[in-house]
């Protein structure tokens, strides 16, 4: 296929929708683990009868149902809000449809959430603000039975397969424990670049504040094992499609440069998902055929499959800031937050890109983190661990904190909406020189059981 056929086409999808007129939206995808008290496996029929209420009760309308006949999603057609299961039916994600400001979201994320509470705790369940779920040694830990996600746990599960220079962690599973708040805000074509380099210098900054995902009495060095699932398995076989922009790119071909460095790894033929090693995507265009497996009576089969140009949409990456056909940008590295603070996230990202410039020039005149030989994504993997690099003065790394959590509120300020106080425990954490991941294990350590943290971190007041 010619190449620059293909690269135009990779133009459109990710380049092109950003010079169309932007709104400035915010949308939010919330995933929360839900946990047995009784420590025990969640049943998934307690799980399907839940969803039925809540869709009779908020007349949501069917999305999606998975090979047995159970729904797995569910939407409202006025907001655009969805309720549905990532990956597991032991996760659960409440996706909020665009608004130009977050009390709307937030007000019909609580509604949804006071309702999930209450089925759920008819049967001693309870959701909880936590990247990974404290319960998950009780679980099945099980994809939805549908294409897209036995495809994609068949796919994770191939890292055994594999003989690379590239550690592979053995939690293949990850997807049905492990609980993401990810944002989605609207980007200008004008602001593209400086976005994406202003956020990633930002990453380590996120680190210090969100994490909230310890892999208990296993990895309890980090903070955030997030980044580790995700970067340490098969989707990270090529870096390129996991974690951050960890170079410069100062123009579009640079971008569009960086996107064709990236890989795809299944497509859709008739109604089978097809999963293949990982390729580039252009020179999957220049393959007569790459051979692929698909599901089909319980058993995985062989099969050739010849390169489409439709097939672009299937080049899906998982990046921190993650470029999307929709014209946004998925901001996609933070856990899932303790629910008092479920707005956090969306308010600081929101804050931050209305002063971009400002943020872009505070980064580039740091000397605390930068400038001590190390990348944004070498600090990222340094600070989402308990213990921080000694080069760092953690006094002068907290000034910078507040610096760049003044610039959010001041963003947030200048909407007139009065956001800026979502940010409130976004402070109180600069202020202890904590973080949800840190306090968790404090709390741990000091003898509080874990049922209590959990009902802590699921408290929405």
């Amino acid at each position: 296929m010619d190449r620059e056929f293909v690269r135009e086409q990779l133009y459109q999808k990710y380049i092109a929708p950003t010079k169309k007129k932007r709104k400035n939206y915010v949308g939010i995808e919330i995933e929360m683990p839900i946990i047995n008290l009784n420590r025990e496996a969640v049943d998934f029929t307690v799980i399907h009868r839940i969803t039925d209420c809540f869709m009779k009760h908020f007349q949501f309308q069917e999305a999606g149902r998975d090979e047995e006949g159970n729904i797995y999603s569910i939407s409202d057609h006025v907001h655009g809000d969805i309720l549905s299961y990532d990956c597991s039916y032991n996760n659960l994600e409440l996706s909020l449809g665009k608004e130009k400001e977050l009390f709307s979201i937030q007000h019909r994320f609580l509604s949804y959430y006071d309702f999930l509470q209450n089925e759920l705790g008819k049967h001693h369940y309870t959701l909880t603000g936590m990247g990974v779920n404290p319960y998950r040694i009780y679980n099945h830990n099980v994809p939805i039975p549908n294409g897209r996600y036995r495809m994609l746990f068949h796919h994770l599960n191939s890292y055994k397969n594999y003989d690379l220079p590239m550690f592979f962690h053995e939690y293949p599973a990850f997807g049905t424990f492990s609980s993401a708040s990810q944002v989605q805000l609207d980007v200008d074509y004008e602001e593209l670049l400086s976005t994406i380099q202003a956020f990633s210098r930002l990453e380590p900054i996120k680190a210090v504040l969100f994490s909230n995902s310890v892999l208990l009495n296993e990895h309890e060095e980090l903070l955030c094992c997030r980044d580790m699932f995700w970067e340490n398995s098969t989707h990270g076989i090529n870096p390129h499609n996991v974690g951050m922009f960890d170079c410069s790119l100062d123009s579009e071909e640079d971008l569009l440069s960086y996107i064709e460095s990236t890989s795809i790894y299944c497509v859709e033929r008739g109604e089978k998902y097809i999963n293949f090693p990982p390729v580039n995507i252009m020179e999957y265009f220049e393959k007569p055929w790459v051979e692929g497996e698909y599901y089909e009576n319980g058993v995985y089969k062989k099969i050739r499959v010849t390169p489409q140009i439709e097939d672009i949409q299937y080049l899906r990456t998982f990046k921190f800031e993650d470029l999307t056909f929709r014209g946004t940008i998925e901001f996609r590295s933070v856990c899932c937050q303790p629910i008092q603070d479920a707005m956090t996230v969306a308010a600081f990202h929101l804050g931050l890109k209305q002063q971009l410039q400002a943020l872009n020039e505070l980064l580039e005149q740091d000397h605390v983190m930068y400038h001590h030989g190390y990348t944004a994504g070498e600090l990222r993997k340094m600070f989402v661990q308990q213990e921080w690099p000694s080069f760092v003065n953690q006094d002068e790394l907290y000034v910078l904190v507040g610096k760049v959590l003044e610039l959010a509120k001041k963003g947030l300020e200048s909407r007139e909406y009065g956001e800026e106080r979502l940010l409130e425990p976004l402070f109180e954490r600069m202020e202890k020189r904590t973080n949800p991941a840190k306090k968790m294990l404090e709390l741990r350590n000091s003898g509080v059981d874990m049922q209590e943290i959990i009902r802590q971190y699921g408290q929405a007041k």
